[in-house]
């Protein structure tokens, strides 16, 4: 078996049409073997899918991900496990433990580590309430996503530049910093409420500044969600450190990531709330491209 993950310096690289390089590794029996960096040789969903397949790839980790590069892989015969994020080699022994699931896709660092949902794309499907006389959707109020998103962008492809930072003005995410835009279906889900409710009436090339209480945008931080357990009963805990990054399972499977926050000879606890959970947040935001 050979997996693919979307790469950056040893983190899962959350944008899959815009990676640069791939960290593949060779399985045998359960356990990886060797690995390699690649680089993406091309720009695309379509190109890097049929990069991938050309490189006997089985399975690929990454984290968002369009549906129209989930329809590239399928069509290469490649599994997808969307939704990742954290260490690239860690989500691969996840994957290998049969702890890392395919989240649904059109996930990244606005949504949450915990939160990926599956979802359609916010626009209008045949089975849906849209009327099709003519053969295509259409209404006289702007748009309305499932998520409450209201704005004529919902349901629309949009790339958008943007710079985080908190009260202190500490800055926690810059996609100038990365030289990238920022794409995702507005409405979909993808982002964070406050985010998404504020690109959905912008216009090409607006610059706006949000401020964001937690509800509008990673929650306020949950007390239930810092939990300890006996060092015994979890294989592999004896090996995390405290402020290590980590997967566990929800009883029904679903993967989720957990940051160890401390740890004795007997106990470990994690906690599973977003790093961001409880604070307020300021985005400066331009919109850069709107597409669909």
């Amino acid at each position: 078996m050979r997996i693919a993950v979307t790469y950056d310096n040893g983190e899962i690289f959350q944008h899959f049409g815009h990676t640069e390089t791939f960290k593949v590794y060779e399985v045998e029996e359960g356990k990886v073997v060797s690995s390699e960096v690649i680089g993406s040789e091309g720009a695309g969903h379509g190109v890097l899918a049929k990069l991938l397949s050309g490189k006997a790839i089985d399975v690929l980790i990454c984290g968002g991900i369009g549906g129209g590069a989930q329809t590239a892989l399928s069509e290469q015969g490649i599994e997808l496990c969307a939704g990742a994020s954290g260490s690239a080699d860690e989500a691969v022994e996840a994957y290998l433990r049969g702890e890392l699931v395919n989240s649904g896709a059109n996930c990244d660092h606005h949504s949450g580590d915990h939160s990926c949902h599956d979802h359609d794309d916010g626009g209008c499907h045949s089975e849906g309430g849209c009327s099709d006389h003519d053969g295509g959707c259409h209404s006289d109020a702007a748009p309305e996503s499932p998520y409450g998103i209201k704005g004529k962008n919902v349901g629309k492809t949009c790339r958008t530049h943007y710079r985080g930072t908190l009260n202190d003005g500490t800055q926690f995410d810059s996609s100038y910093d990365r030289g990238e835009p920022l794409e995702f279906v507005c409405g979909a889900g993808m982002m964070i409420r406050g985010y998404d409710a504020a690109v959905a009436t912008m216009e090409v090339g607006e610059i706006r500044d949000v401020h964001l209480m937690p509800a509008d945008a990673y929650g306020e931080v949950d007390p239930s969600a810092v939990f300890t357990v006996e060092i015994g009963q979890m294989p592999g805990a004896e090996g995390l450190t405290a402020g290590q990054k980590a997967y566990l399972q929800t009883p029904t499977g679903q993967p989720f990531q957990v940051t160890v926050t401390a740890k004795d000879d007997r106990t470990i606890t994690f906690d599973a709330n977003h790093e961001l959970a409880g604070q307020e947040l300021n985005f400066t935001i331009e919109l850069v491209e709107v597409t669909g």
